[in-house]
């Protein structure tokens, strides 16, 4: 049997990692990117020992440990200093690994290092338009320049407006929030951190530094707000007084070129990942949009192309149909579980009478989050399909 021959849109950190996954399951890929050059894309990531487990399996672990800021807690406290919650984000002894904030450009400078060293190809300026034909083998798709493209899969690594979704959800168009996140880097001895003092720290305000946006924001208008970086400096430094002096001295000076703006959509629990042939698959934020609460977005990004990666390693043993059948419910499992976290963690941060009535907050537990073993999983799978006759 032929190796598959897989096709990724996008070259974010779902695509770049999704294709050092297939690379070492030896399944050839070629990964699409629309823009001309690799992504400049600010701000940073917090990476969980879930995900850091998985950068490990693929080679880039160690490569980028010492580029970041490594940390197991995160504290969230209150303007005067009054510790509200500690969330485990990390563990060396409890989970293997401590988390790692990393800038993203970092993470995506060492992957695509990383592609150049194994030969896996990656063009840019190939904006996908497109799918024309699918049938039982192939998938062909177009793009903006008008040539065309066959793969034996096409997937859809491109993000929380996926194109490639169109073709399984032609009507769907994701949610805008009415929230954005504003964020900047500054250097730490700006902070002139106390004593002792324990970071990463979040300093809850009643607003809980989202910024409420309303509902006419476009793509276009995002890209216009966002280039007026005067009035972003402006509402990150607003009511300062109000904060420690480390914020105020946080906010003193903010570079424009570290300014970093994310408005959040939300996409409905989608019924499948896959279209009816399975020649085309999403992932990533393209099939669940995850809030940021839990910090979780691009770590089950990870899980979804590891797993995808695994499943198809195992392609001459199994049914396709089935492997995807069980990848999706797999993951939708997860996804679902950690957005709970996520409510939870919101019900923590917020004013009681901002509380749904009924709602309770429970104790959260995250052995299950950040000790999965999908390789296990997927093995055990397999054998249990081999053993029924697949």
């Amino acid at each position: 049997m032929a190796p598959l021959n897989i096709a990724i849109i996008g070259s974010g950190l779902s695509g770049l990692s999704l294709a050092l996954a297939l690379h070492q399951q030896n399944i050839p890929c070629t990964i699409y990117e629309s823009h001309l050059a690799p992504l400049n894309i600010g701000g940073a990531v917090m990476l969980s020992p879930n995900a850091l487990k998985i950068l490990d399996a693929l080679g880039v672990y160690e490569r980028v440990r010492a580029k970041g800021y490594n940390f197991e807690t995160l504290e969230y406290k209150n303007g005067t200093g009054e510790l509200l919650e500690v969330y485990e984000f990390g563990g060396k002894e409890k989970y293997g690994y401590e988390a790692l904030r990393i800038y993203r450009t970092v993470l995506i400078d060492e992957l695509l290092a990383m592609l150049k060293e194994k030969n896996i190809a990656i063009v840019f300026g190939k904006k996908f338009t497109k799918v024309v034909a699918e049938t039982e083998k192939d998938v062909t798709w177009d793009f903006q320049d008008g040539s065309s493209q066959t793969a034996d899969i096409l997937v859809g690594a491109d993000g929380i407006h996926s194109t490639v979704r169109r073709y399984l959800y032609p009507d769907l168009v994701p949610a805008f929030t009415g929230m954005a996140g504003i964020t900047a880097a500054v250097p730490t001895a700006q902070l002139k951190l106390p004593p002792g003092y324990h970071i990463p720290v979040t300093i809850m305000t009643p607003s809980g530094g989202f910024k409420r946006m309303g509902d006419g924001f476009d793509r276009a208008g995002w890209e216009r707000y966002m280039a007026d970086k005067d009035a972003l400096v402006a509402f990150l430094q607003e009511d300062a007084s109000g904060f420690p002096a480390m914020v105020q001295n946080a906010v003193s000076h903010i570079p424009h070129a570290k300014i970093n703006v994310w408005p959040f959509y939300v996409v409905p629990k989608l019924e499948r990942w896959a279209s009816e042939k399975r020649r085309v698959v999403i992932l990533g934020d393209g099939a669940h949009a995850i809030p940021p609460s839990a910090g979780q977005g691009i770590n089950q990004a990870f899980e979804d192309g590891y797993m995808f990666a695994l499943l198809l390693g195992q392609a001459d043993k199994v049914e396709m149909q089935d492997a995807l059948s069980f990848w999706q419910e797999y993951r939708q499992e997860r996804i679902a579980k950690v957005m709970w976290v996520n409510r939870q963690i919101d019900l923590r941060r917020m004013p009681k009478e901002a509380q749904t009535s009924g709602e309770v907050i429970e104790e959260i537990e995250l052995s299950w989050l950040y000790l999965p073993n999908f390789k296990d999983d997927v093995e055990s799978w397999v054998r249990g399909k081999l053993e029924k006759g697949n």
